[in-house]
């Protein structure tokens, strides 16, 4: 007798980063390394947020050399255009679109609370636009638009997809069932990566000390060098322990890179101080980093190829999306032609 057995569908997850900056190691470790793996589980959407960075002011010229090196980068993490879906925000206009519709089911008060806006107006003073104030919709409508069943996300950033669930509920009840609730897919495998200089903090692409972080571009003369500047606490035992931050922050790296426990790192570097134990993290990462480096380096002098793959990737977005929108339209009352 023939099996007739269907597979069962996998559930849909979809993530967005903003082209500002070149990533680190700590977005390499605690997201993106991971985003390659949940391509075999999980039928993936991954976007560059180009929309989302022009809160702040952004140099032309720059910035649409930024969006070529986030879309580069995506795939020479490992990400692929024939298993995932890979696209530029700007290039599917049903994103923009739904951020209207979602903005008039968004509360004021709700997005006064957000704590990114809290931050970016006290950082950009002399800015404080309604972009800044709205993005929690557009948030929304990158999410919704393609009815995630999951969003990966650290823990810092569950607000947003709260926020994106409670609109999206209230857009429901009062219209009719049209979008999926999304969960949160937490990433727990790379953990937070901290400041190499200030080990309390998270490792950020906009802090001003360069020493502070590894960049993805980074040379593998620049880690090394920011991997011995790292600061350490005035022991010499490669160990993990409360009040050691600095040491914590870089045995977690290494502990990820080379997937050893932290005991099988304290005993490997028994005795041998933390000079010899910097240089070993330095090198870890700079081979981890080698082939995204040389595959980045390649795909940057074949313009043509990218844009094919953003072409191909805002035409599978936009089939999907259009869907979406298109019912979210019907549901509350427009003529859709």
């Amino acid at each position: 007798m023939e099996n007739t057995t269907v597979a069962p569908h996998k559930k849909r997850a979809l993530s967005c980063i903003q082209p500002t900056g070149v990533p680190t190691l700590g977005n390499y470790l605690g997201a993106m390394r991971n985003w390659v793996e949940m391509q075999d589980e999980l039928d993936c959407a991954f976007a560059v947020a180009d929309l989302h960075a022009i809160t702040v002011r952004q140099e032309a010229a720059q910035f649409r050399n930024q969006i070529y090196e986030m879309f580069a980068l995506l795939i020479a993490v490992g990400l692929k255009p024939d298993k995932s879906l890979l696209f530029v925000q700007s290039h599917v206009p049903a994103h923009a679109e739904m951020t209207w519709l979602l903005a008039c089911h968004s509360q004021f008060g709700e997005l006064s609370r957000m704590t990114q806006f809290k931050d970016k107006s006290a950082k950009h003073s002399d800015n404080i636009n309604l972009g800044m104030f709205a993005y929690p919709s557009l948030m929304a409508a990158d999410i919704l638009l393609y009815q995630p069943n999951y969003v990966p996300v650290g823990d810092d950033q569950k607000q947003h997809v709260e926020l994106t669930r409670d609109i999206a509920e209230r857009f429901n009840n009062v219209h009719g069932k049209v979008f999926v609730l999304p969960e949160p897919y937490i990433l727990k495998k790379g953990g937070r990566v901290k400041s190499l200089q200030d080990p309390t903090k998270k490792m950020s692409k906009s802090d001003e000390n360069q020493n502070a972080f590894i960049s993805l571009k980074d040379s593998p003369d620049t880690i090394m060098r920011k991997c011995k500047r790292a600061v350490t606490d005035s022991e010499a035992d490669v160990r993990y322990a409360q009040g050691k931050d600095g040491i914590n922050n870089l045995m977690e790296i290494y502990a990820t890179i080379t997937s050893k426990s932290f005991d099988e790192i304290t005993a490997e570097f028994k005795g041998r101080g933390y000079g010899d134990f910097k240089v070993a993290v330095a090198e870890a990462v700079i081979e981890t980093l080698r082939p995204v480096q040389q595959r980045f380096d390649d795909l940057m002098k074949d313009k043509a190829y990218l844009e094919q793959m953003m072409k191909q990737g805002a035409e599978r977005a936009a089939a999907i999306s259009n869907r979406t929108l298109d019912k979210a339209l019907k549901k509350m009352g427009f003529v859709v032609l």
